[in-house]
């Protein structure tokens, strides 16, 4: 009985270790968490960008990796461009935003 009770102490911790490797984060890939933090910091800029009438937020890409946003697509202006990264910029949780927005 003993030997049965510490194979499976032995498993779980096993189990658990490897869960726990799993969703850690490495340079070039996010944990669980910081996926679900980035997928709600894409929705929140890609809000603002919709919701303000000087920018064309249809136009415009919206991509996050640890809480860096980095803004592509198409801007008629200099301005709009610009807005839109000020925008991105305005979201609470946003660490940093890399403008590759082009002038059409």
């Amino acid at each position: 009985m003993n030997d049965i009770y510490m194979k499976a102490r032995v498993f779980a911790l096993a189990f658990f270790t490897a869960l726990v490797v799993g969703c850690a984060a490495t340079p070039t890939q996010e944990s669980t968490g910081e996926y679900f933090d980035d997928t709600t910091l894409t929705t929140k800029v890609k809000t603002a960008l919709l919701a303000d009438k000087d920018v064309s937020g249809l136009a415009i890409n919206v991509e996050t990796f640890k809480g860096k946003v980095q803004l592509s697509g198409f801007a008629s202006s200099e301005a709009e461009r610009a807005k839109a990264a000020q925008l991105a910029k305005d979201v609470k949780g946003v660490k940093a935003v890399q403008n590759d927005i082009r002038l059409k």
